[in-house]
């Protein structure tokens, strides 16, 4: 049977970067109305026929300066909630950045479990699929969901970033043994890649009530280029701290890269710090927040649109998303 017409929409926030979307799939975005109401409620509609159609609605949940994550989180599953009810076929939420996915698990007694609750959110809506990039704790998100949820990840654009760059042999640093996995995984990239095994560190690192500690750094990088790999960037505290311990312990350079840069806090002056030669992010939340620091011209922003746009097209041809991702 022919898939259903696709049709892709972005919400307001995410406009700019659906719009790229939709070109790498020679598209345009589909029309909708976005209404704000004085007593701050918010209405979004589709301006298109949906019905049996394949709809993808893109939305990065983070918060800005106009609007909350959760501003973003309501008006998206209240759209969302819209194109079930117009007799869409099937409705994807694509979201390049997500909210609440650190949350995963109790820490502290009677702790939230955020995460599920925003699987249930969008199952609740009527949300047939979710496609997001690079979360926190992957096994925590395909398990949060009774839908299919794909997990998507920018390894590999990272990794064509950093591969010309590479002069002394690298060295892959997590800041903390439970990035572990994902440092490993980069460096098993990276050596495919360049053709040679790069080294392996990491860092102790303690948190608790906001408060990190630990100083302790397991793995040689004397005269090395130094890679620091994470989820996310937020105060940059975490990632200036890596840095620092690997110019310690004799790395010649030291990089940093996370997928999602959030920026919070006083991050412009952390990552300004001498001991970081360059910090990598992708778009997926755009670097609004460094605009006018330092740091920023020493950040390099890569596009993952078209990592994006070809896995909605997977999803609506019935392809693989683990070929995409390099698994089978």
């Amino acid at each position: 049977m022919k898939n259903p017409d696709l049709r892709l929409f972005a919400l307001s926030e995410s406009g700019d970067f659906g719009a790229r979307m939709a070109s790498q799939l020679g598209l345009t975005l589909a029309d909708h109305e976005e209404r704000p109401f004085e007593d701050g409620e918010h209405k979004a509609r589709p301006l298109e026929n949906v019905r049996d159609r394949d709809v993808f609605v893109v939305q990065s949940l983070y918060g800005d300066d106009a609007l909350s994550v959760n501003d973003k989180l309501v008006r998206l599953l209240f759209f969302l909630g819209a194109l079930k009810d117009a007799s869409a076929a099937r409705v994807t939420a694509v979201l390049p950045y997500l909210c609440y996915a650190r949350k995963d698990r109790r820490t502290k007694s009677r702790d939230p479990l955020a995460s599920r609750y925003i699987a249930q959110l969008m199952e609740a809506v009527g949300t047939d699929r979710v496609l997001a990039v690079d979360v926190h704790n992957p096994a925590a998100f395909e398990n949060a969901f009774r839908r299919p949820a794909d997990h998507l990840t920018a390894r590999t654009l990272l990794v064509e970033h950093f591969a010309p760059l590479l002069d002394e042999p690298p060295v892959v640093v997590s800041p903390d043994v439970g990035g572990a996995k994902r440092a490993e995984a980069f460096r098993q990239l990276l050596g495919r890649r360049l053709g040679r095994e790069p080294g392996s560190a990491f860092l102790e690192k303690y948190r608790s009530g906001g408060e990190v500690t630990g100083q302790a750094v397991v793995g040689e990088m004397a005269g090395r280029t130094a890679i620091v790999i994470d989820d996310l960037v937020s105060s940059g505290g975490t990632l200036v701290r890596a840095a620092r311990a690997c110019r310690e312990h004799g790395a010649a350079r030291v990089y940093a890269a996370a997928t999602h840069g959030l920026f919070t806090d006083d991050a412009g002056t952390a990552l300004a710090d001498p001991a970081l030669d360059a910090l990598v992010v992708t778009d997926t939340v755009p670097p609004f927040r460094l605009d006018g620091t330092t740091a920023r011209d020493r950040l390099a922003v890569l596009d993952t649109t078209p990592l994006l746009a070809d896995a909605v097209r997977r999803i609506h041809e019935g392809g693989s998303i683990q070929k995409l991702m390099g698994m089978q």
